[in-house]
């Protein structure tokens, strides 16, 4: 079991950059993957990046070149850092973590972007 605290969300406009935090409350070394998913209002959530324990990484079409989502194993952190934002990337972000058939996620963080 781990629970995940996500931090870093807020008002950015246009053309900004953000990054977000995503704490574990223990060690990720062993986690296989982790990533970063994404809910808008009245769409269903999607995957905007994962990270794999060897560092591989694999972005949504529509991240790519912008985000990058890095894991820190001693600080038992995962971030995604966004760049260039838009404002169709406006959702709450949450930090997604799958342990054998469990998926473990944080309560989310709102990310608004402004045009």
């Amino acid at each position: 079991q781990v629970q995940l605290v996500e931090s870093g969300g807020g008002l950015v406009q246009a053309g900004g950059s953000r990054r977000l935090s995503c704490a574990a409350s223990r060690s990720i070394f062993s986690f296989r993957n982790m990533g970063w998913y994404r809910q808008a209002p009245g769409k269903q959530r999607e995957l905007v990046a994962v990270i794999s324990s060897g560092g591989n990484t694999h972005y949504a079409d529509s991240v790519k070149g912008r985000f990058t989502i890095s894991r820190d194993n001693a600080k038992n952190t995962v971030y995604l850092q966004m760049n260039s934002l838009k404002p169709e990337d406006t959702a709450v972000y949450y930090c997604n973590a799958p342990i054998g058939t469990m998926d473990y996620w944080g309560q989310g963080t709102q990310v608004t972007v402004s045009s």
